[in-house]
């Protein structure tokens, strides 16, 4: 048995009950994701995933498995690298399911689903060629870094976030693309992954959020930060008859009408009744966001609150003016599900990290994958009711790994030597059998489980 078969059999425990039981052979085939030569494309898919829990990158993983690994760097790049493969229909196949099946059955009808949208920073620092490389932004460390802006949109329901889809956004701005658009062939998904990486962020929002409803997801708010929070994103949502709420920021070009007069955020604060005292709730109004295709008023509910770090106020606004105030900061804390899932696939599932490959398709392959990834450990945690952060569970589910791994050497070795033993006379296999018993019946009940023992094995 060679190490790549090994190093499968190892990750068993943890990833193929997901593959079974989610179908991913048969989300790949839905997904125009098909076998080029003689590997089938979910065997392929099955060393990528386990890659991040091995502890090894591709390189390290094919110097191991030596010149006997059945899968070879060319299959693993060709496979990432098709412009043929839909990994956003992948994607909203496998969130659709897992949150249907899985996951609604355990949360309450009248629990409020969510979608979350944000954005972060997909860095590719190191690199020069990279297909589409722009300079972005760093809103946090307040500069330039090269790489991408990793759109992302997710689906909550307060308890379990599940990635939808997302969009590698490079820059509309030709000035600040590094690196050009390969020649792709117009009619392959490939391309329009590349149109689509044109193409500015509130664009994409309303796409991605098209696309998900007709994949079958649906959620009663979508929540965002105040990035995208400007009234001709938040009315164009309204006419898809998507619910919003979201932090504003305030801005002397935005205004609001209140009682007949259009108030900037500040003089929006200044106009209405405070509430006394040390209320987290500051206040609240009913303002006009403007005119929607119609030329009818788009009206929405701002609600002030104490920021305790800052000593001022922040606002949130929805878009359903029936909610509480309290309703609405309740659902708006669920945002920093979005702000986890970036930290644990950047710190965890090695997110740019795990591949220097230079295609754009490549970039999109693997970054699906990583999501794939985050949605089994959130299932794992969700269906089992673990109280431990997915953080801890990775680690976790390493640990569980690499003492698969061991035991699976162990019984080798146990093995070899039974096979050692039976070679040699009666008189002298006899006693060395039954000390052998001795020393199994010593092995923890663990242990013996994961080498397949009975309580007695000689």
């Amino acid at each position: 048995m060679n190490r790549i078969v090994a190093d499968l059999l190892s990750c068993q425990n943890q990833i193929d009950s997901f593959f079974e039981n989610q179908r991913i052979a048969l989300l790949l085939r839905q997904s125009n994701i098909l076998k080029q030569c003689g590997i089938a494309p979910v065997a392929v898919m099955r060393v990528i995933f386990c890659l991040a829990f091995t502890g090894k990158n591709l390189f390290r993983y094919l110097q191991a498995a030596g010149s006997g690994a059945e899968i070879g760097k060319d299959t693993v790049y060709r496979f990432l690298n098709s412009v043929h493969a839909n990994w956003r229909k992948f994607l909203h196949l496998l969130s659709a399911a897992v949150i249907r099946t899985q996951i609604l059955p355990l949360t309450a009808q009248e629990t409020p689903k969510v979608f979350i949208v944000d954005d972060s920073l997909y860095s590719r620092d190191r690199s020069k060629k990279v297909e589409l490389l722009a300079r972005v932004h760093d809103h946090n460390q307040k500069r330039y870094y090269r790489g991408f802006r990793l759109l992302t949109l997710g689906w909550s329901d307060g308890s379990t976030y599940v990635p939808i889809s997302f969009s590698l956004l490079s820059s509309a701005n030709k000035k600040n693309r590094l690196t050009e658009m390969a020649a792709v062939d117009k009619r392959t998904n490939g391309f329009r992954r590349r149109a689509e990486s044109l193409r500015k962020a509130p664009e994409m929002l309303k796409e991605l959020l098209m696309q998900a409803r007709n994949s079958g997801i649906s959620a009663d708010y979508l929540l965002f930060d105040s990035w995208f929070a400007f009234p001709s994103v938040i009315i164009g949502l309204l006419e898809q008859k998507q619910q919003v709420i979201c932090m504003l920021k305030a801005m002397k070009t935005i205004t609001y009408g209140y009682k007949g007069f259009d108030l900037t955020l500040d003089d929006l604060y200044k106009s209405v009744y405070k509430r006394r005292g040390r209320a987290k709730v500051l206040a609240s109004a009913l303002v006009e966001l403007g005119k929607n295709a119609e030329g009818e008023a788009v009206m929405a509910k701002i609600v002030f609150v104490r920021d305790r770090s800052k000593k001022k106020w922040l606002a949130l606004l929805s878009t359903d003016v029936e909610l509480a105030d309290e309703q609405i900061i309740a659902l708006y804390k669920r945002r920093w599900d979005i702000e986890v899932f970036f930290k644990i696939t950047k710190s965890y599932l090695n997110l740019a990290k795990e591949f220097q490959s230079r295609s754009y398709d490549a970039l999109v392959a693997h970054t699906s994958i990583v999501f794939a990834r985050y949605i089994m450990l959130a299932l794992a945690r969700r269906t089992s009711k673990d109280p431990r952060t997915l953080g801890s569970l990775f680690h976790a589910g390493c640990d569980e790994l690499r003492q698969v791994s061991f035991a699976e050497a162990l019984r080798l070795l146990l093995d070899q030597l039974e096979q050692l033993v039976k070679s040699f006379a009666e008189t002298v296999a006899a006693p060395i059998m039954a000390m052998l018993a001795a020393f199994i019946a010593q092995i923890p009940d663990l242990l013996r489980r994961s080498l397949l023992l009975p309580t007695a094995k000689f």
